[in-house]
């Protein structure tokens, strides 16, 4: 969506200024060609080297370049971009952009442009929140500028609020959703990390053979191709499968073992906001690999397993109050009742139950018949659909329960 497009990106002179590399990064790896202009002021914040090693283009600071005199033109770089991105844009330079006040590069250059600009504001809470700020703001608004909302938290102050510029990554979304013609309404996982497991594990015995399931992965795809729609940024950690996701911008981690698997969740996990667990795990694995192929003897072969970590329990016992986490029951008996039972075990939020005696559901079907149960014994009962369309009926289910 942005490969091809020219970003002129604007950064004024705020603590906020380092997170600029990141958001250059981010852009040139979806393709697009990154131009920079700084306040003076900026380059107390991160060095114009910086940003020009990861752009790949000189930065522009000043009107004539101090050595050779050259014009650094604004209105050719206002018609040169497809977006102007101002981030971070501080309380002075807005209430400057608000003024039509034009002076250095930065400021002529949005005056100049004709392209839709983008700001991210990021300051102290109360100078967001004085009326002075707050009128600058919507006056931009009212001038067609799009204004990507700080988030709240610690700031550089050591105060807790409103004004930290919001993470790169949800900048670039933001653009992405402006570009796709969807609105950030549309995109309700935007700015969400959420992690997936999906697919078997493979347990080995010795080099030949393995204890494993019949888990094609595809349920756990589908889960993250459709929060990565929804404009989350996704991590999934697959078993070994033949299918790939289908949306760019999916992480993809590729375990084998039970162990394996634990792991690369886990770490995932810390840092996320949503993990959906539809991966089946073995419950068992042999407590002793072979390094040889283990020769038919004409008895009895006793192969001794060990319990896999139960990885919905560790991570049920360890999730913070921000955290939300949704597991899978596949069942044979007593569906509900065991649905339930593990729902409250494992401290999970929602479970999401499918029966092998449902016929089109399970392992090795591209449908699925699921019942979604959550904390509050609230029981949502779905027909036979694709997995595609379940993996959108449990989103839609958690964003309704996160909001």
């Amino acid at each position: 969506m942005l490969k091809g497009r020219k970003i002129l990106l604007g950064v004024t002179g705020g603590i906020a200024a380092y997170k600029a590399a990141t958001i250059i990064r981010l852009l040139v790896r979806e393709g697009a060609e990154v131009k920079v202009v700084m306040t003076p002021l900026a380059k107390d914040f991160i060095t114009p080297l910086t940003l020009a090693t990861l752009s790949k283009n000189p930065i522009l600071v000043d009107f004539f370049d101090p050595e050779d005199g050259r014009w650094n033109s604004h209105v050719e770089l206002a018609l040169w971009a497809d977006i102007y991105l101002i981030a971070p844009a501080t309380a002075n330079t807005i209430g400057k952009m608000a003024a039509g006040i034009a002076d250095n590069l930065l400021l002529t250059s949005y005056l100049s442009a004709r392209c839709p600009v983008f700001i991210a504001p990021a300051m102290d809470l109360d100078m967001l929140a004085h009326p002075a700020t707050a009128r600058n703001i919507e006056t931009l608004r009212s001038f067609g500028n799009h204004i990507i909302e700080p988030d709240t938290g610690e700031l550089a102050s050591g105060l807790s609020g409103k004004g930290r510029m919001a993470e790169p990554e949800i900048i670039v979304a933001g653009i992405k959703a402006f570009l796709s013609k969807k609105k950030i309404t549309e995109l309700p996982l935007l700015g969400k990390k959420v992690v997936v497991n999906a697919g078997p594990t493979v347990e080995p015995i010795d080099p030949v053979r393995f204890i494993s399931n019949h888990s094609s992965g595809r349920m756990g795809i589908a889960l993250a191709d459709r929060a990565a729609v929804m404009g989350a940024e996704v991590t999934l950690v697959l078993g070994p499968v033949n299918l790939r996701p289908g949306q760019a911008g999916v992480k993809t981690i590729n375990v084998t073992t039970a162990d394996e698997m634990k792991e690369a969740t886990l770490s995932a996990f810390r840092g996320c906001d949503i993990a959906i667990l539809a991966a089946a795990v073995a419950d068992f694995t042999p407590e002793t690999k072979e390094n040889r192929k283990l020769k038919r003897t004409g008895g009895e072969m006793v192969i001794k397993l060990r319990p896999t970590e139960d990885i919905a329990a560790l991570l049920g016992g360890m999730k913070s109050h921000d955290q939300f986490l949704a597991g899978f029951a596949l069942e044979t008996d007593d569906e509900m009742a065991n649905a339930i039972s593990k729902l409250k075990r494992k401290n999970l939020d929602i479970i999401i139950l499918n029966s092998l005696k449902d016929e089109g559901s399970g392992f090795g079907h591209e449908t699925n018949r699921v019942t979604i149960i959550d904390s509050n014994n609230n029981i949502d009962k779905f027909e036979l659909k694709t997995k595609d369309e379940v993996a959108s009926d449990i989103l839609q289910k958690i964003v309704s329960l996160i909001q």
